[in-house]
């Protein structure tokens, strides 16, 4: 798979790219906004980490500007901001993950692994996470060979998370996609239909599917 790397701190990106080409990845390496795009725009690249803290163009501007352009590669950021207001900007953006300076290599591994693993486009009928089916033929929730009985809203929420496994959503992308424009729908109403999910998901099993990801949103975790 190919890897595209978009770090101005030339000593991280290089150790970055040494990490990636030991794990079997193909990789390029740029250094700022301006050329990252220049880069997509030339290459098919299966994902791509890029800081959000890069001159000539910063990520998520890079990123805005890849899917206006139709170019669907997953990203994962990486920023030495820990504000919330920044994680979900990128996130809305179309991130597909982010890790917070300093992290550990194992855990950039595999963090990527997750994300180029499930951000091909979904087309299956039925999606598998754990011991979770979600049959979208017939809008059913099956769990360890049982029939789950959701309402129509909390199936809808379900499906949402599971075409987007692994990903964290935010409460604003579950609003846009699941509710009418015209609905008055808060976050509270959001966290109410997770917590009833929670309860028939969940709640009789020691592995739990669904994570809050606290100041930013969920995501249903294989």
């Amino acid at each position: 798979m190919r890897v595209l790397v978009v770090e101005d701190e030339k000593d991280l990106n290089s150790i970055i790219c040494s990490k990636l080409v030991k794990e079997g990845y193909n990789v390029d390496a740029c250094y700022d906004g301006q050329a990252a795009l220049d880069y997509m725009e030339a290459e098919n690249y299966d994902g791509a980490i890029m800081d959000i803290m890069i001159p000539n163009k910063d990520g998520i501007t890079v990123l805005r500007e890849m899917r206006n352009a139709g170019i669907q590669v997953p990203v994962l950021f990486l920023t030495a901001k820990t504000e919330t207001q920044d994680i979900v900007r990128g996130l809305d953006a179309g991130a597909s993950d982010y890790m917070t300076k300093p992290f550990e290599f194992s855990e950039l591994m595999a963090r990527l692994r997750v994300m180029l693993r499930t951000q091909n486009p979904v087309n299956e009928n039925v999606i598998t996470c754990g011991s979770l089916v979600v049959d979208m033929n017939n809008r059913q929730a099956i769990r360890d060979g049982k029939v789950i009985d959701l309402t129509v809203r909390e199936y809808a929420i379900l499906e949402y998370l599971a075409r987007n496994r692994n990903v964290v959503v935010t409460r604003e992308q579950i609003r846009v996609n699941i509710w009418n424009i015209d609905d008055d729908v808060n976050s509270n109403v959001i966290d109410v239909y997770i917590r009833y999910l929670r309860r028939k998901i969940d709640d009789n099993y020691e592995e739990k599917l669904i994570h809050t990801i606290r100041g930013v949103g969920y995501k249903l975790e294989c």
